[in-house]
């Protein structure tokens, strides 16, 4: 769970200090309260940037007159180009507060300005379905056909060069499948099954997912099709870590032993059905991720890519070097507390040619990488392992090896204490670049 400031009057004043800042607000009018020499005896008329910083410390921490003030800042300047910020400012005040209807009213209008966002449009859509009113819920329909268009019209030119086509395509795949899903839901609520049904199936035909399974179960049970309400609970229970907060596993299996019953007068042949399902639901399953680096068994072979850029950056390169690796995940918290003492050593032997330090992330999700690296200085060189922890069979992190000039583990440290691990280190980096170098003379 992340986090939470106990003091949101303190984080609300800092929104207001970034928004200010966002917004290209001069640097006295960011603090009115700092007094400037260089202002003249004569009051003169505040600027339009000047009106907005004003509205927004007069507010102070209360997000109901923050609300009111920028209402109020708006009525006096419509056109005012900072009027994008000052709606996502209005939208998050009015989630704050509950107020559905006036964060839905300035979602909607940064809609209308930039069409393109994706991220708040989706927002839009989640605030019209609160709604019982069934023009909002209309309007949240063609937002969603609006993103779902837009995700399928996606070229492949957009993609990232760090990932392959494959993974690329997998990932627009369940894009489409959720949005799918969501429009389905909204059709479900302007009572229009059919329509809900049919992006449903297509959800789950992109993606197979348990969210669009219970539905199709749902609707099915609506119209007493039962054969047909078991088959798709069946799938969701198979699928059902992927299934929303409400319906859990035991919901799902008490649905398909009622529809069971009345297909079949009792549960007598359930377990044997739900089994087969499972096995179907698997097989079809989308295939994993392809595995990098196939089934290379040589270090050397490996070709891994920088994070979090994707350049190509192959081990066949530091051949005849001393290679330190850090296996690491950003979920990890042991990995980041060895973070600067593994740092420390890279930047004490930096000096040393014939040494290099990895540090390898193993994370399921990449996307995670950019931002956690982001702002970070880093002294190793930063990479995907790209299937190398398979080939050294790392399944804790952090996990420390060396490699010596041959590409073979000469130390291996699972997990560290935090008092010891740097003199450990720095204890077998000495020991395996000495020995090396002892041997290599040996043979000369």
């Amino acid at each position: 769970m992340p986090r939470r400031c106990a003091a949101l009057p303190c984080r609300l004043a800092l929104a207001c200090a970034f928004f200010a800042a966002a917004c290209g607000l001069p640097a006295h009018a960011q603090n009115p309260d700092k007094k400037s020499s260089q202002r003249p005896a004569q009051q003169r008329p505040l600027s339009t940037a000047e009106e907005l910083q004003k509205a927004i410390a007069d507010a102070g921490n209360d997000r109901t007159a923050l609300v009111k003030n920028l209402r109020g800042f708006l009525a006096k300047f419509p056109d005012a180009q900072e009027r994008p910020q000052i709606y996502r400012a209005l939208v998050e005040a009015c989630i704050q507060l509950h107020d559905n209807a006036c964060a839905t009213d300035y979602a909607e209008r940064i809609v209308a300005l930039t069409p393109e966002d994706t991220s708040i449009t989706l927002l839009a859509i989640q605030l019209l379905q609160r709604s019982e009113d069934m023009a909002a819920r209309r309007r949240a329909l063609t937002y969603a056909g609006r993103v779902y268009e837009s995700v399928k019209a996606t070229p492949v030119s957009e993609k990232s060069p760090r990932v392959s086509l494959q993974e690329w395509e997998a990932q627009k795949s369940r894009d489409e499948s959720a949005i799918l899903a969501l429009r389905g839901s909204i059709q479900e609520s302007l009572k229009d099954p059919n329509a809900a049904r049919k992006d449903f199936a297509d959800s789950y035909a992109l993606m197979p997912n348990a969210a669009a399974a219970l539905k199709l179960g749902e609707l099915a049970e609506l119209e007493k099709d039962y054969n047909e309400a078991a088959i798709n609970y069946a799938r969701a229970f198979a699928l059902s870590d992927t299934a929303t907060k409400s319906s859990t596993r035991r919901d799902i299996r008490q649905k398909l032993g009622n529809v069971w019953r009345l297909a079949h007068g009792s549960e007598a042949g359930l377990g044997d059905f739900l089994l087969k399902t499972v096995d179907e639901v698997t097989a079809a399953a989308a295939p994993p991720r392809p595995r990098r680096n196939g089934d290379a068994k040589d270090p050397y072979a490996f070709v891994l890519r920088k994070a979090p850029d994707g350049t190509a950056f192959p081990l066949a390169d530091q051949k005849g070097r001393v290679v330190v690796v850090n296996f690491w995940a950003t979920w990890c918290g042991p990995c980041h507390a060895l973070e600067p003492i593994y740092d420390r050593l890279a930047v004490r032997y930096a000096a040393q040619q014939d040494l290099v330090f990895l540090s390898a992330n193993c994370d399921e999700d990449e996307s995670l990488v950019a931002p956690y690296l982001s702002g970070r200085r880093s002294h190793t060189n930063e990479v995907f392992a790209d299937g190398l922890e398979r080939l050294f069979a790392v399944g804790s992190f952090p996990t420390v090896l060396i490699l010596d000039r041959s590409g073979k583990v000469a130390f291996r440290q699972n997990g560290f204490d935090p008092d010891t691990i740097e003199q450990e280190l720095v204890t077998a980096i000495q020991r395996v670049a000495t020995g090396d170098a002892a041997h290599a003379a040996a043979n000369q």
